[in-house]
């Protein structure tokens, strides 16, 4: 049994089947006699460059074991999936028991947005409240502005 590193690069627009997606190609590799080792949903990420007009893509990789005979098969029958837009099966020596690069880098870039949304909104509140207070403070400099100004008007007029 060879050891294989599939990644599968689908249509964006199909980012939210893919669950379904997912479990058809699961019952391929196992109908094929695939093992699945592992399996990582990376989500939506730019592409380096266009493919079929898309400039995004939604990224799945695979660890996996099977014969290399019925790789062939796999390929001729994903080859025609119009979700799938790009597809790379590379042969290894040994499967890396970590998340790969691009998945960690996805979710320190989700943690990343998550914290800097939660970030913004406390901000914005502390920006509101500081606002508000300065408001108030300006309204009162301006009534007072104008009735020195006023002051200053009628003793010159005098």
């Amino acid at each position: 049994m060879n050891k294989y590193e599939a990644v599968i690069i689908l249509n964006p627009n199909l980012s939210t089947k893919v669950d379904s997606f997912l479990k058809e190609f699961t019952s391929l590799l196992s109908d094929n006699s695939f093992n699945i080792i592992k399996t990582e949903d990376v989500g939506r990420r730019q592409l380096a460059y266009s493919i079929n007009n898309h400039n995004k893509g939604h990224y799945l990789l695979f660890n996996i074991e099977g014969d290399p005979s019925k790789l062939i098969d796999i390929e001729n029958k994903i080859k025609y999936n119009e979700s799938i837009i790009r597809h790379l099966f590379v042969s290894v020596k040994e499967h890396d028991g970590d998340e790969s690069y691009l998945f960690a880098e996805s979710k320190s870039k989700k943690k990343d947005t998550d914290e800097d949304s939660d970030d913004q909104t406390s901000q914005t509140e502390e920006q509101v409240v500081i606002e508000n207070t300065d408001n108030d403070s300006v309204e009162g400099n301006e009534v007072e502005d104008n009735a020195e100004k006023e002051q200053e008007e009628e003793v010159k007029d005098e």
